[in-house]
């Protein structure tokens, strides 16, 4: 089943719970959330606090993406804060298995996420204990940019190696998506979309059944 999944770093945080409802009442299915420390990537975004708001707010399936280092120190504070997947970068652990077992544990749906200079083969050894892989196709840290097309030959590698072991894994991208190149996405093997720009800024309503007619 194919899935759009809007990033609220490129919401307009005055109008965000009403941008949001718009969102989902357009027929989105998740809703993206990026946090970002200022270490692993340069940029810093938003935390728990924001997240436990959201969760009183929607119902929303919440698809959090953690572009932090060592991500394990946080697992629990964003599972008890209302998260229902949790995606940590295989760059940011020390330990892997380690982090995907205490998402596990907190009884949350676990990802795991490659950034453009990370080989596909890298999360070969993870796809049988995780529900999705999340390819970046673009530098993490920063909305707004183009989508690097060399990353959706990773998202071809990384379905074909889940095909190959049975696995019927969500595979996400995430970055530079919009209606003219969301078919590309899906083409390669994608089937959760995450898109910010092209949802949040303009219309939020058509946007969003603009971008679900693509994926039809």
């Amino acid at each position: 089943m194919n899935i759009l999944s809007p990033s609220i770093l490129a919401a307009d945080f005055y109008r965000l719970g009403q941008q949001i409802r718009e969102a989902e009442e357009a027929g989105a299915g998740y809703l993206h959330f990026d946090v970002m420390d200022g270490l692993f990537v340069p940029s810093i975004s938003f935390g728990m606090p924001v997240l436990s708001s959201l969760r009183k707010s929607t119902k929303m399936f919440l698809d959090v993406h953690l572009m932090i280092q060592e991500p394990e120190r946080y697992i629990e504070d964003f599972a008890c804060c209302g998260a229902d997947l949790i995606n940590f970068h295989l760059e940011a652990a020390q330990d892997a298995t380690a982090v995907i077992h205490r998402i596990r544990e907190q009884g949350k749906k676990v990802g795991i996420t490659i950034k453009p200079v990370t080989a596909p083969e890298a999360v070969a050894p993870y796809l049988k204990l995780v529900d999705m892989v999340l390819v970046m196709t673009v530098e993490p840290g920063f909305g707004g940019q183009k989508l690097i097309p060399y990353c959706l030959d990773k998202v071809r590698a990384i379905r074909r190696m889940a095909e190959e072991q049975g696995l019927d894994t969500d595979i996400e991208v995430d970055g530079g998506i919009h209606r003219e190149n969301i078919r590309l996405a899906l083409e390669a093997g994608a089937n959760v979309i995450v898109a910010g720009s092209a949802v949040f800024h303009g219309n939020v309503t058509e946007n969003v059944r603009g971008l679900l007619d693509q994926m039809k």
